[in-house]
Parts: C-alpha cells; structure tokens; sequence
C-alpha cells in the first residue's frame, strides 16, 4: 500500500525536498500544494490523503486556517494533520495541537529520517 501525503508550503524548496525524501524512501506518493487554498482545492477535486504535513506560516491561508478548512471538507476530519514548523515553543506546540494537530515535525528537519519519522508516527496512530 502506498501511503498518500498531502504536502503544504509555500517554499519551493521545502516541497522539492520532502518529495525527493519520499521517493528516495519509497511507500509514499506526495501530492504538492504551495498554498492553503491549492489545498484546499486537490482536496476539492476529490484527492484523499492518509497524512497532511501543512507548514504553519503561509501567506493567505495560514496552517491554521487551512487545517480548518480541511477539517471541513467531508472524509477529512480523521485525515492526521501534522504541522512543520521552526516554532517550538511549549506555547506554540500546545496551540497547534488544540487546534487538532495529531503533531508538529519540527524545522529544520532531516530528509533522510522524515519519512520513516512520518510513517512511524501513523503506524503509531493506527494501534
């Protein structure tokens, strides 16, 4: 099975390489959106991702209201949405998580270990 990841930022090279890391490690298809409101929009054109990794600070839609909005959409309330993000303060970890994040990849992240990180954290969710 091949894990579907919706993956939000508005930095070009982020995206670059949380996909290159995906495809490096295998099991993981990885959907792209350089803005809150394109994902919204794969999500309105019918695209149903097992995790979201959604970047908090964006222009227009921030993290925060794009998890709203997806929240929103119908089959995406049990989707994981974990935000990455520089900020880890206790304070802000706290926020982001009462907001319904299932947790934060913090940045800068390692490449190699994102995504056995990611996959060990959905396995985890699903006992």
């Amino acid at each position: 099975m091949t894990l579907e990841i919706l993956h939000v930022d508005d930095d070009d090279n982020i995206r670059d390489l949380v996909r290159l890391s995906f495809d490096l490690a295998g099991g993981a298809r990885v959907h792209s959106a350089a803005s809150g409101r394109d994902a919204v929009t794969l999500i309105d054109d019918g695209l149903r991702p097992d995790v979201v990794l959604l970047d908090v600070m964006m222009p227009g839609l921030d993290g925060p209201d794009t998890l709203r909005a997806l929240a929103d959409r119908p089959g995406m309330s049990s989707v994981p949405v974990y935000f990455m993000t520089a900020q880890v303060m206790t304070d802000e970890l706290e926020r982001l998580r009462a907001l319904g994040a299932a947790g934060v990849v913090t940045k800068p992240f390692d490449p190699l270990t994102l995504p056995g990180d990611i996959f060990e954290r959905i396995r985890t969710r699903s006992r």
